[in-house]
């Protein structure tokens, strides 16, 4: 029997359009949603999201970024997660080739 794994990633961003679009690009094709938590954006960060059809929530940045991150593990629904910074990336795309 073979088993399929979905997998997350999951950002949590704030003023990050300048960075977010390499990283999102580089792991598009390797999961099966993207998740991305804003702390008060201010520049184009949605728009880039909004682009990818990330699922993209708000969260009112408290100083606490364990919080943050709690916040964000509350949506995820895949068997696997993955964290990422906004300016971290994977120095070609990745696949679910790549994940598995």
């Amino acid at each position: 029997m073979f088993v399929i794994n979905t997998v997350s990633a999951v950002y949590i961003v704030k003023n990050e359009q300048e960075n977010i679009e390499n990283s999102i690009k580089s792991i598009i094709n390797a999961v099966d949603d993207i998740i991305v938590v804003d702390t008060g954006s201010t520049d184009n960060t949605i728009d880039v999201c909004n682009k990818f059809n990330c699922k993209i929530y708000n969260f009112n940045w408290n100083g606490n970024f364990s919080d943050a991150r709690n916040y964000a593990m509350s949506f995820i629904k895949s068997d696997y997660f993955i964290f990422l910074d906004a300016d971290e990336y994977f120095e070609r795309e990745i696949n679910e080739t790549d994940v598995e």
